[in-house]
């Protein structure tokens, strides 16, 4: 009870400080006597404007995220997933991406997901094809990245399709070679209480509605420290230095994969920070930052540090950075600015 009742507090006061840094983005002269002729405050006021732009954009399919992805989390039985797995590779990695397509789970959820199937059974390579894909070519990203890239819509069509190239090339690379346990623990350490299945059982619409709101205070978090900095990067670093560094053939790949493993935004918002970016980076390192970031950002590190061991990691990271570094350069290419 005193737990969640801190967690109630933490989400209140979370909510709060929300509100707060919208309506000071929105009415900056509250707090500073601004004359919004001057330079600096015709900055202040791009910032402004930037920032919430990018974050009312991306709310709609943050919310419609964490409730799809709560109902599936509290609905959904994993036995139902363990019994349709194929045995052969190239099936399974079919069976992964179509996984990523059916369930609407961002990577915040999805980890968790695919470490207790991997336990009961799922072959280790399906689990990280769809922990890759998963995130990226799911209906609700879809649909975010199309909103984002109204007028771009070939950037929607090369990340999914980069996505799912990736994914399936670093899952053969982990069938083939990877034959060693990976896990950190055994599969009678990662299920929970037989109390916490009765209780999710028995009111299963609370435990959906008590998941969705923790994964949107979550998710919320990193949606508005991701939408500050990309305003600030686009208000106030000077547009010669951001061209210079987007429009350079690797560098800019680079800085796009560095910005958005820093940044942890959610798959469902990240198109959003992206297209704020669409006048000064290329469309490949765009296609970088909107692969990359939902494959490997910080936080899923930590997350998949706390599954699988550590060597096992750093092989996927380094796999994911390749990958996608090849696969946006030409991709890029293609599509062009």
């Amino acid at each position: 009870m005193r737990t969640a009742l801190s967690q109630l507090a933490l989400h209140g006061f979370f909510l709060l400080l929300l509100s707060f840094l919208i309506v000071m983005a929105m009415n900056p002269g509250v707090l500073l006597h601004l004359d919004f002729q001057t330079p600096a405050a015709q900055s202040v006021q791009s910032f402004k404007t930037m920032f919430v732009s990018i974050v009312l954009e991306a709310l709609p399919f943050i919310v419609m995220g964490v409730i799809v992805s709560s109902f599936v989390h509290t609905f959904i039985p994993e036995s139902w997933i363990r019994k349709f797995a194929p045995k052969h590779p190239l099936a399974g990695i079919a069976f992964a991406c179509l996984l990523g397509f059916l369930f609407p789970v961002c990577e915040c959820g999805m980890v968790p997901v695919i470490r207790r199937l991997i336990a009961k059974g799922m072959p280790l390579y399906i689990g990280v094809v769809f922990i890759l894909v998963g995130p990226i070519v799911n209906p609700i990203v879809y649909g975010a990245t199309f909103m984002a890239f109204r007028n771009r819509p070939e950037l929607l069509y090369a990340r999914m399709g980069l996505a799912l190239l990736v994914g399936a090339a670093i899952g053969l690379i982990v069938y083939a070679f990877v034959k060693k346990n990976v896990m950190k623990h055994s599969a009678a350490t990662l299920y929970g209480s037989a109390a916490e299945h009765q209780h999710a059982g028995g009111n299963r619409l609370y435990a959906m509605l008590e998941h969705a709101g923790a994964e949107f205070f979550d998710m919320g978090k990193y949606l508005i420290f991701g939408s500050v900095v990309a305003a600030a990067m686009q208000t106030f670093v000077p547009r010669a230095s951001l061209l210079d560094i987007g429009q350079a053939p690797v560098l800019s790949h680079f800085f796009m994969m560095g910005l958005a493993y820093v940044l942890s935004l959610c798959s469902t918002s990240d198109a959003f920070v992206a297209s704020s970016f669409v006048n000064t980076f290329s469309a490949g390192s765009l296609l970088t930052f909107m692969v990359f970031g939902p494959m490997m950002d910080l936080k899923t590190t930590l997350m998949l540090s706390s599954i699988f061991r550590l060597r096992f990691v750093l092989l996927l990271a380094v796999l994911v950075a390749v990958f996608v570094f090849v696969g946006a350069s030409a991709a890029g290419q293609l599509i062009g600015r």
